[in-house]
């Protein structure tokens, strides 16, 4: 017997928000993964994109453990010689507090086109309202130690 692949339209996708406050960022970003990948669902394929939506809330009220707020630093190059910009994780949540948990995500996605398309499905917002309420979003608890 032959085991049934999903066929691309017949792939159901829900809505889910998560109140990123007082969440670890590595252990919100395993759990976003996860489901962004669709590894959650009996019919997850790894080639197919089976994952559900991610809205998540409050992101620049999440926590980092240890010294990394100071530690823990995000490189970016320009391309030009001598130009590698260097920022702590507490500039960029002061600065970008949405791209420090999008980042976090990306690097645990596959890295091809089917990790980028899958990113496109996580909708990050600072504050606690987002526009996206006639998708009727349920709400997904991470759980904490």
């Amino acid at each position: 017997m032959k085991t049934p692949l999903p066929r691309e339209d017949s792939i159901l996708r829900k809505w889910y928000v998560i109140d990123a406050e007082n969440l670890v960022l590595g252990r919100l970003a395993t759990q976003i993964a996860f489901r962004l990948r669709g590894k959650h669902k009996p019919i997850f394929t790894p080639h197919l994109d089976t994952g559900d939506y991610i809205i998540v809330l409050n992101a620049e009220k999440v926590r980092l453990t240890g010294n990394k707020m100071d530690d823990k630093m995000y490189y970016q190059h320009t391309g030009y010689l001598g130009h590698l910009k260097s920022a702590s994780a507490r500039q960029m949540l002061d600065k970008k507090p949405a791209e420090v948990l999008r980042l976090a995500v990306r690097r645990m996605l596959p890295k091809n086109r089917l990790g980028r398309h899958q990113l496109k499905k996580l909708k990050i917002y600072t504050g606690s309202s987002h526009p996206h309420a006639a998708q009727m979003p349920e709400k997904l608890e991470i759980a904490t130690r």
